[in-house]
């Protein structure tokens, strides 16, 4: 089936249904659409919650999620806990009443200058998160942060605020990071860049996975505890994606990175189902019970990330897509290519390049989105244009004949809308264009060029792919296909296997990527190295060898 027919099964009213799922009546789209309503209760806070819980009363410490911050902008800073006494039970052991819940950020780690304090309230409805805005705080100041509520007090963590808009900083380090399949390996790179100096962590995909998880925690292959039976299964309804992220919060790599660092978060596709394009699932399941399972796996993300108010979601829709600035630095505009796609053309995976790659009429990003990054580019002040986004976005040929395999579920599928926006760009006038990416599972530095079959051709930006935390378990510093990549694809500049990190350090000169690894994640303490470093001149782009 075409993916026009397809889409045009997903009447309106579907979407409609799973934006009302949890008002407390039958939903009339359809008798699936009611019977799923029970599962995924989705109301507004303070609908169904008028007691509120005395805090004196809990006697373990709620804490266990740990803490984190993310989207820092010049004046304010979002931060976020859960209260989860139990979190591996399904109301992470407190009962359906609001807990009030203290806050602090203080400019010293002691806490001795206090910037801010205030109070929020945990609501049952957001299982018991909690997503404080804080503003006032002052331009580029690092701060710290903690929560208590009770006689418990959290961890602290450490954020910052990004330049004023005006500012020039002189430099700004960030790292990428994505796909971290608990079931794969340990977290062991997050432990690292806890201790790294960096300024802001991006997180490009693949939070978690929807797979099931045995006892043994998979290739952790844990024997000195076994987790509980309820992760043995996929992720389908709210209570199973809110326990998974409790299953991953519980890592203390995981833990320590958020509380070391504000994160900038998008999604892949395993937040919610594998592969999925728009309200087009993997599978052939009934376009209603997926729009369901959309609504229940969004709701989840924006309870346990480190969110603003704009991305909560509207039951299957959320925006998800936001610009960032750090000062006359670096823009950076953060992508959604999952919810808005069309549909893989040809099927999934590596399959040979048809015309319906070329057909305009397809999109990577739809309409509203491409047009919001245009748009920014064009009103962009900044020296360095980012682009935090999920899929490799260069050209990748799996072979050497001609023609060669690509992969349809990344741009290489959607060759329309990578030229639009590359055109794009060059009509903005941008002149240092970096494009981040996850996804893959492992490392990749790619020369972005004008005309990709073309060596030749004007080098137009870079991308930075960083590798997997944990997803494909130990990896290979040279995987069985490189030498292939780099013979089919002269932009590729560099290519690993191993898990790990990357940093970018964006300065006013040049911007630096450092490819930082571990040899395994299938056994816990492994120690890092820098595999590789690249440079790229502001003005000239194209990487070379640090």
């Amino acid at each position: 089936m075409t993916s026009e027919a397809r889409q045009s099964q997903h009447a309106p009213e579907l979407r409609t249904a799973a934006r009302h799922i949890g008002r407390r009546r039958f939903l009339t789209a359809t008798g699936a659409a009611a019977a799923l309503a029970f599962a995924v209760n989705l109301p507004t806070a303070g609908t169904a919650a008028a007691a509120e819980l005395d805090a004196a009363r809990l006697t373990e410490d709620p804490f266990t999620l740990g803490v984190a911050s993310g989207d820092p902008r010049p004046d304010s800073v979002l931060l976020w806990t859960r209260l989860a006494p139990a979190p591996f039970e399904a109301d992470s052991g407190l009962p359906a009443q609001r807990v009030t819940v203290h806050w602090e950020v203080a400019y010293d780690e002691r806490f001795r200058r206090i910037a801010r304090r205030g109070t929020a309230t945990a609501h049952p409805e957001f299982h018991h998160t909690v997503h404080v805005e804080v503003g006032h705080l002052g331009a580029d100041r690092v701060l710290y942060y903690r929560f208590r509520t009770g006689r418990w007090i959290s961890p602290t963590g450490r954020t910052r605020t990004a330049p004023e808009p005006g500012a020039r900083p002189r430099s700004l380090t960030l790292a990428a990071v994505s796909c971290q399949a608990y079931h794969d390996g340990y977290f062991t790179p997050y432990a690292h860049l806890a201790a790294d100096d960096v300024d802001v962590v991006f997180h490009l995909g693949d939070y978690l996975y929807e797979y099931a998880v045995n006892s043994a925690g998979g290739a952790r292959n844990y024997t000195d505890r076994t987790l509980p039976a309820l992760f043995d299964r996929e992720t389908v309804t709210l209570e199973d994606y809110r326990l998974r992220y409790a299953l991953y919060r519980t890592d203390p790599d995981l833990r320590a990175a958020h509380a070391a660092h504000p994160f900038v978060v998008t999604w892949d596709d395993h937040e919610t189902e594998n592969n999925y394009a728009d309200d087009i699932p993997e599978n052939n399941v009934p376009p209603e019970e997926f729009l369901l399972r959309r609504a229940s796996a969004y709701r989840a993300y924006w309870e346990n990330q480190p969110l603003r108010r704009p991305q909560l979601p509207d039951g299957p829709d959320m925006r998800l897509y936001r610009r960032l600035q750090w000062g006359r630095l670096a823009q950076f505009d953060v992508l959604d290519t999952r919810q808005y796609r069309s549909d893989q053309a040809y099927g999934d995976g590596a399959r040979l390049p048809g015309p319906d790659i070329d057909d305009p009429s397809r999109t990577m990003t739809g309409a509203s989105q491409e047009r919001w990054l245009l748009d920014g580019w064009r009103s962009s002040r900044a020296l360095w244009n980012v682009v935090p986004q999920q899929v490799v976005f260069s050209q990748r040929k799996f072979d050497l004949a001609t023609p060669s395999r690509l992969s349809m579920d990344a741009w290489d599928g959607y060759r329309a809308s990578r030229r639009r926006l590359l055109d794009g760009a060059k009509a903005a006038g941008i002149e240092n264009l970096m494009v981040l990416t996850g996804d893959v599972h492992v490392g990749y530095a790619f020369d972005i060029k004008d005309d990709f079959d073309d060596p030749d051709s004007r080098t137009v930006g870079t991308e930075i792919v960083a590798t997997s935390i944990a997803s494909g378990k130990d990896g290979t510093e040279k995987p069985a296909n490189r030498d292939t990549y780099l013979a089919a694809n002269p932009h590729l500049r560099f290519y690993d296997g191993r898990r790990g990190y990357v940093t970018v350090e964006l300065g006013r000169e040049a911007a630096r990527a450092d490819f930082r690894t571990v040899p395994y994640v299938t056994r816990p303490g492994a120690p890092i190295a820098t595999a590789a470093s690249f440079v790229t001149a502001a003005g000239e782009p194209g990487l070379e060898p640090a």
